[in-house]
């Protein structure tokens, strides 16, 4: 399959490298170098310009990266977006991750990393569009009002549609598969961001406080995604997933 990238970057050198290295390694890529520019062929769609996935830089002129994440998560929750970035700040990375950003990588990086999460993201992201026939292969996995469909890539709560990213599609999809399952933090790096991600904790803390943003009526005390202290995350089991939220020193928030 051939992958169409788009890279948003200023730095003229950097864009050169990006660009050619794509190309080189098989997938078509545009290069803008500001966010207006990006932002135009994001919103072309309807003109059959249609992207798999954005390497996006924070720091460009005029309208800046998180700008265009902003603007292109309102309107579309899968594609997946790759900041590459010079700010190293860890503040600078937790508000890419929650405004929609699925992964990051700083400069300077080594090009065979930065090859290696946009393949990761490439194979976690593809669009699932639903069958001519309205056929599911796969049950849906329900949790009380929460219905969590895989092969359509769908979520509604309480009969409603939510739109969610790929990362966070991810997450909730792998909790539902194994409800009552306690994971780590690292194994939840390696099982939806892939083991060659090196990034921190903090990337799946922040994945989940916007989960629950989304599926929890109450975030501060979470009834689907329970944090299980000194080990990570676990799914409610269908029992717990009725009523009321949990309450107790064991209900807040990570």
């Amino acid at each position: 399959m051939s992958y169409r990238i788009l890279c948003v970057e200023d730095n003229a050198e950097i864009g050169r490298l990006l660009t050619e290295s794509l190309e080189t390694a098989g997938y078509a890529c545009d290069w803008v170098r500001d966010g207006e520019a990006a932002l135009a062929l994001l919103g072309a769609e309807a003109a059959g310009v249609r992207y798999d996935l954005v390497t996006l830089d924070l720091m460009l002129p005029g309208v800046d990266g998180l700008e265009v994440c902003r603007q292109l998560r309102r309107r579309d929750s899968l594609t997946p977006v790759l900041m590459v970035t010079a700010k190293a700040a860890i503040r600078d990375v937790v508000v890419g991750l929650e405004i929609g950003a699925d992964d990051y990588v700083t400069k300077p990086f080594a090009m065979p990393i930065l090859m290696a999460r946009i393949q990761a993201l490439l194979r976690r992201g593809q669009r699932q569009a639903p069958s001519d026939d309205g056929i599911v292969s796969t049950p849906p996995l329900v949790c009380g009002p929460l219905v969590i469909d895989a092969d359509r890539h769908r979520v509604q709560l309480d009969g409603k549609p939510l739109q969610l990213t790929g990362k966070e599609f991810a997450l909730l999809s792998l909790f539902a598969r194994h409800p009552g399952r306690s994971f780590s933090r690292g194994e939840l790096l390696d099982h939806v961001w892939g083991e060659e991600f090196d990034g921190y904790d903090h990337t799946v803390n922040t994945h989940i406080n916007r989960l629950r943003s989304k599926i929890e009526v109450d975030p501060a005390r979470p009834r689907f995604i329970q944090t299980v202290w000194g080990v990570g995350y676990r799914f409610a089991e269908t029992s717990e997933c009725q009523g009321s939220p949990p309450s107790g020193p064991g209900a807040e928030r990570s």
